[in-house]
């Protein structure tokens, strides 16, 4: 929802020739080398909108078989629940997505933030530790195994702003909003053998 062409461009960039296909059709998830989740707007949408296409099983299996990217809501949506609507996500993760209640700042955190790697992953090749990347976001997500946080950001408070376990890396921002940080994340994604 609400980002797919500016992701699907953003990888037609990074891949030149490279078949990018926006769908939600499950057989086309299904024979896909590789899946990325966009998501913008309300989890509660993205979730009726994921059942009602019928894509939801093929996004599950997906996550298990072959290289997953998640970008914003389809990073919190792997997760068990979110605060949004009070919403079941997909329960790939354990954890849930709350609200930000940080005082004096804005809500949404809406634009640049430094991101801290805090551990290495293929898809931060190239990408130096505390590069900026861009948000648009009310809720984070809290994974209860701090093993799956891939990198962190401070707004009000520390919050793990990308997830990684196996063929799945997670992220809060938007890469394809990112510039050179972003292209190159996406970069390395459509390159990743896990």
């Amino acid at each position: 929802m609400g980002n797919l062409r500016s992701v699907a461009k953003a990888l037609e960039h990074v891949a030149p020739g490279a078949e990018v296909l926006a769908t939600a059709d499950p057989a086309a998830i299904r024979s896909a080398e590789r899946v990325v989740v966009p998501g913008q707007g309300a989890m509660p949408d993205c979730m009726r909108q994921l059942a009602a296409s019928g894509a939801r099983e093929a996004v599950v299996e997906a996550a298990g078989a072959k290289p997953f990217l998640g970008i914003c809501i389809g990073l919190q949506m792997l997760f068990e629940r979110g605060e949004e609507g009070d919403t079941r996500g997909l329960g790939l993760l354990p954890g849930n997505v709350p609200r930000f209640r940080v005082s004096g700042l804005k809500i949404p955190h809406m634009g640049w933030n430094e991101v801290l790697q805090r551990r290495r992953h293929a898809l931060w090749a190239g990408v130096a530790d505390r590069s900026r990347f861009y948000f648009v976001h009310s809720y984070f997500p809290a994974p209860r195994d701090e093993g799956l946080t891939a990198a962190t950001c401070v707004y009000g408070m520390p919050f793990t702003c990308a997830v990684a376990r196996d063929n799945i890396f997670a992220v809060q921002f938007h890469p394809e909003k990112s510039q050179s940080a972003g292209l190159q994340l996406l970069s390395n994604f459509v390159r990743w053998r896990p």
